[in-house]
């Protein structure tokens, strides 16, 4: 006795139906998915723009290659501006590697209001890398914590 097994080689009207609809929930998934990450997104980018904001004048000071004999001065002002909506609040500002803050605004800063934050390092007369941070903490809604970078390369001549 034989047993045979009937495989229909084309899809019948039921599989073809079920398939479909299969694909049209996975393309309404994958619109609707689509659809909240944009949203999602949209709304931290819109929400990042209300509040106060901390914009260096420059992100960083290089004193490209200077020479032993000829040190450059290690004081520094660093400006900033409020690029926010609302008042700017440091609420700390420290330095790395032997680098002093002598001061910083303790007042909130105004909205378009611009302020100063004065170091000092000392720098050894000998060959060596520079490479200096200062890091500032505040209220900022785009970058509460902001690094100021000071770099170069101290040679003989």
């Amino acid at each position: 006795m034989a047993v045979t097994f009937f495989i229909p080689l084309r899809p019948t009207d039921e599989f073809k139906s079920k398939t479909n609809f299969i694909k049209n929930i996975t393309k309404m998934k994958r619109a609707v998915f689509g659809f909240l990450f944009t949203a999602i997104f949209a709304s931290l980018a819109l929400a990042q723009h209300n509040g106060p904001s901390l914009k260096f004048s420059k992100e960083m000071h290089d004193y490209g290659t200077v020479f032993v004999d000829s040190m450059p001065d290690t004081r520094h002002t660093i400006e900033f501006t409020n690029s926010g909506t609302s008042p700017l609040i440091l609420s700390n500002v420290t330095a790395c590697c032997g680098t002093q803050v002598t001061s910083w605004p303790r007042e909130p800063i105004t909205p378009g209001g611009k302020g100063t934050i004065t170091i000092q390092y000392y720098l050894s007369p000998r060959p060596q890398r520079i490479s200096r941070t200062v890091t500032v903490f505040s209220n900022s809604v785009t970058n509460p914590t902001a690094i100021f970078r000071i770099i170069g390369d101290v040679v003989e001549r």
